[in-house]
C-alpha cells in the first residue's frame, strides 16, 4: 500500500549536463501533473509526463526539472523582425532627419547595437538532447525512488490503522449480531403487555394468546431482520482486508467498500428498532469515518 504523499529529489551530474528533480505528491481523486522544467527543454516534458504516469497511479503531483549544461556558450542570433523594425522607422523619419546638417544615417553595424536585435539563443542538436534526456531519466528515477519509499513508509502505517480500524468494526458487528435475535423477543413482550393493559382498561372481555402474539412477532422480526446486511457487512470487512494485504493501487477499491460499509450500517441502524443495536451503530460508523478519511490518502 503507498499513500499519495510524499517527497522525493535527485541531483546527478554527467559530463557537463547538471540535472536537478523534485517531486512532491499529495491526494489526489486522478493524475494530475504540474511540471516546470528549465527554459529550452520544453521538448522533454512528455516524456517526463509519460515517465510519472507509469510509475504513479494517481495524485497531484508537483514536479521541477532543473536542467544546466556547464560551459554552454550561447549563439548570439540576429533578429531580422527587429532590425527591419527599426530601419523601417529611420527611412520614414529620415526626410525630417535630414533637414539637421549634423544628422549622419547610421550604417547596419549601428543598427546592430540597438536593443533586441542581438539576441542569445541555446539551440541543441538531436544528439546533445538525447544527452540531456539520459541524464534526465537518471534523475527522475532516482527522485521517483526515494518518492516510493516515503510513499510506501507512510502507507504502511496507514494500512496498519486501517486493519486495526476493521478489527474494531467487527467486534461492534458480533455485538449487534449477539443481540439482534432478542430485539424480537423484547418486542413480543411488550406488544403482549400493551395490549393486555388496554384490554384492562377497556374491560373488553377478549384475551390473546401466544399463538396470535408469535404471529405478530414473526412479522415483525421478518420486517427488521437485519441478518443479511450482517452478513453483507462481514463480506465487505473480509473484502477490504485482503485489498489492504495484496493490491497495491488500492485506493479507489477501498473508497467503494467503505462506502458500502457505510451504506449497510446505516440499513441495521435504520431496521433495528433497539437502542443497544443503535449504540454500537453509532460507533461503528465513527469508525467508517476514519476509514474513509485515511483511505483518501490511498494511492
Amino acid at each position: 500500500m503507498y499513500s499519495m504523499t510524499g517527497f522525493g529529489s535527485a541531483v546527478v551530474l554527467s559530463n557537463n549536463i547538471n540535472v536537478s528533480v523534485e517531486l512532491k505528491t499529495v491526494n489526489n481523486r486522478y493524475f494530475k501533473l504540474m511540471l516546470r522544467i528549465t527554459e529550452n527543454f520544453g521538448m522533454l516534458e512528455s516524456r517526463v509526463e509519460s515517465m510519472l504516469r507509469r510509475e504513479i497511479e494517481r495524485g497531484s503531483v508537483n514536479a521541477i526539472v532543473r536542467i544546466r549544461i556547464e560551459k554552454q556558450s550561447p549563439k548570439a542570433i540576429i533578429s531580422a523582425p527587429v532590425l527591419l523594425s527599426y530601419a523601417e522607422q529611420i527611412s520614414e523619419l529620415r526626410n525630417k532627419l535630414e533637414q539637421i546638417r549634423s544628422f549622419e544615417p547610421p550604417n547596419l553595424y549601428q543598427l546592430l547595437t540597438l536593443p533586441g536585435v542581438i539576441v542569445a539563443s541555446q539551440e541543441f542538436s538531436d544528439e546533445e538532447i538525447d544527452n540531456v534526456w539520459s541524464v534526465t531519466e537518471q534523475a527522475i528515477n532516482e527522485a521517483i525512488t526515494q518518492l516510493k519509499i516515503m510513499r510506501k513508509t507512510e502507507g504502511e502505517s496507514m494500512k496498519q490503522d486501517l486493519k486495526t480500524n476493521i478489527d474494531q468494526i467487527a467486534v461492534e458487528l458480533t455485538k449487534i449480531e449477539k443481540l439482534a435475535p432478542q430485539v424480537a423477543a423484547v418486542y413480543r413482550s411488550k406488544l403482549a403487555e400493551r395490549i393486555n393493559r388496554a384490554m384492562s382498561e377497556k374491560q373488553f372481555d377478549v384475551t390473546i394468546n401466544d399463538a396470535d402474539l408469535l404471529r405478530e412477532a414473526a412479522i415483525y422480526a421478518d420486517k427488521y431482520d437485519i441478518s443479511e446486511e450482517i452478513v453483507r457487512m462481514r463480506s465487505h470487512l473480509d473484502q477490504f482486508n485482503i485489498v489492504v494485504d495484496k493490491e497495491i493501487a488500492s485506493g479507489r477499491k477501498l473508497d467503494f467498500l467503505s462506502q458500502e460499509l457505510f451504506r449497510e450500517t446505516n440499513t441495521i441502524g435504520a431496521k433495528a428498532n433497539d437502542t443497544g443495536i443503535i449504540i454500537h451503530v453509532v460507533a461503528i460508523k465513527t469508525i467508517i469515518e476514519r476509514i474513509r478519511e485515511m483511505v483518501q490518502n490511498v494511492e
